[in-house]
């Protein structure tokens, strides 16, 4: 098989709400998903917008890596990891999202890990909100849907920034930005941007103008970063399920082509500078003001991203009037038209397992866009269980990570298509975002952790963490 770059960040993905824990530990303070309840594949989580003791709180303790990083980032470098996307907690910096002064007690901390992940020569990508927003801030001010909001995470970003302006080259401004266009569950726009919709509300209105806000952030973030550093590397990120035609017949070509529109809305801003002629029709047509104000068109000009970083996990199939509802119209990433796809297997939560379609993405995003690509999140959610040894074999994620790795070496050696690295999701046992569970798991390393946060916490290697080593060692020829 052919070789990726010599240069491939081969690592992992986590993010600080579902794995750092010491929620109210550093001066950190209470951000969104500080008050989302755990869940279930079938019980959704709850935003309670306060602390309930009647509720669990999963991403309070996290694995409590905020205790634990050496042990961890000592882990990472034995699987020989490259690189670990992370995130900085917004609400470690700036504990309220609007104070005068950042908290020079949760920079340390985050000094103290990016320090070890460079003593491990580990290359940090850092994400700079992935669903951290302070809960002062969509509280007070209606999260994204205030300007205001805007001028926080750009103070945020710039203090990081300049504090780790010569250790950090890879950066992410929002993580999975088009994720809050998904209102079949709130935690998505709540998450995203600390807002939660009301009834009387132009709903379409509301989204637009919340993404244009993050949109101008975005731009202004990257203009600040490469005022600070020229030598940034700074990307955008989004959750990219392709959409494929349930059929030939042409309503089903152009179903799938119109829904696409919101896969490619945020990338198409973010990596052109203006917003496309299909969202400007659109938004003449149905009187949506995105709030648009003087000077929008050059900070969105100016503040291009370098890199498309995306996550893959499954792809959705659309059918024109397609009136079947099924369980699978309601799961993450399905469309009002989505049908079940008769060629593809699931996964023991229903996701699409479809690594031909990674292929296609990396395709489909590049011949699009022609700029750099990162996989920054990728994996198998599943139930690991231990044998009477205590080893964990899980040959499923094997299997899995596998055959989307040899997906993209097609895409690179055959497509010629440009990709940075593969960090898969989530390289240890975390919080999972989607139902707050522990059982539904993506590491390659086993935390003892359950659902209802008992456990010891000890960390054990999986088949999948000896695999996966072999990998990066070889840069992806050995693939077993």
């Amino acid at each position: 098989m052919a070789q990726l770059p010599k240069h491939f960040l081969w690592g992992g993905a986590l993010a600080a709400n579902q794995f750092e824990g010491g929620y109210n530990q550093g001066g950190k303070g209470l951000s969104v998903i500080d008050v989302m309840t755990a869940g279930t594949h079938h019980q959704p989580r709850q935003i309670t917008q306060n602390i309930d003791s009647n509720h669990y709180y999963p991403n309070h303790e996290g694995i409590d890596f905020y205790h634990r990083y050496q042990e961890d980032i000592a882990l990472f470098a034995d699987m020989h990891l490259k690189c670990l996307r992370t995130s900085i907690a917004w609400t470690r910096i700036f504990p309220n999202g609007d104070e005068a002064t950042p908290n020079e007690e949760g920079l340390r901390f985050y000094d103290n890990v990016i320090d070890e992940l460079l003593k491990h020569h580990i290359e940090p990508v850092i994400t700079l909100s992935h669903f951290e927003m302070p809960l002062h801030l969509a509280q007070h001010y209606g999260g994204f849907r205030n300007r205001k909001v805007v001028e926080a995470f750009v103070k945020f970003a710039e203090v990081v920034f300049k504090r780790y302006k010569n250790k950090v080259k890879y950066w992410v401004t929002f993580n999975e930005i088009n994720n809050q266009m998904d209102t079949h569950n709130p935690i998505f726009l709540w998450t995203n941007a600390g807002v939660l919709l009301e009834a009387h509300e132009n709903h379409e209105e509301v989204l637009y103008q919340v993404a244009h806000h993050q949109l101008i952030a975005s731009a202004l973030a990257v203009k600040v970063g490469k005022t600070i550093n020229p030598e940034f590397k700074i990307g955008n990120m989004i959750s990219h399920i392709p959409i494929y035609p349930y059929s030939c017949h042409p309503k089903d070509i152009m179903e799938a082509e119109i829904n696409n529109r919101l896969r490619f809305f945020f990338p198409d801003v973010q990596v052109r500078g203006y917003y496309p002629n299909y969202a400007k029709k659109m938004f003449t047509k149905k009187h949506i003001d995105i709030g648009w104000l003087e000077g929008d068109e050059a900070i969105l000009a100016q503040g291009t991203v370098d890199f498309i970083g995306f996550s893959y996990y499954m792809s959705t199939t659309v059918k024109h009037a397609n009136t079947t509802r099924n369980a699978y119209n309601k799961i993450y990433g399905s469309l009002p038209t989505s049908i079940d796809n008769p060629y593809v297997e699931k996964s023991d939560w229903g996701w699409a397992i479809d690594p031909i379609g990674l292929r296609y993405t990396l395709n489909t995003l590049y011949n699009r866009y022609q700029i750099p690509l990162f996989i920054v999140e990728n994996g198998l959610g599943a139930i690991d269980e231990l044998d009477e040894n205590g080893d964990i074999h899980d040959d499923y994620r094997i299997d899995y990570l596998k055959q989307h790795i040899e997906a993209t070496i097609q895409a690179v050696d055959d497509d010629g298509v440009e990709v940075m690295g593969y960090t898969p999701w989530g390289i240890i046992d975390s919080v999972s975002f989607t139902t707050g569970e522990m059982k539904k798991r993506y590491g390659l390393i086993h935390v003892d952790r359950d659902n209802s946060g008992h456990g010891t916490l000890k960390r054990t290697k999986k088949k999948s963490f000896y695999w996966y080593k072999n990998v990066i060692d070889s840069n992806g020829e050995n693939l077993g």
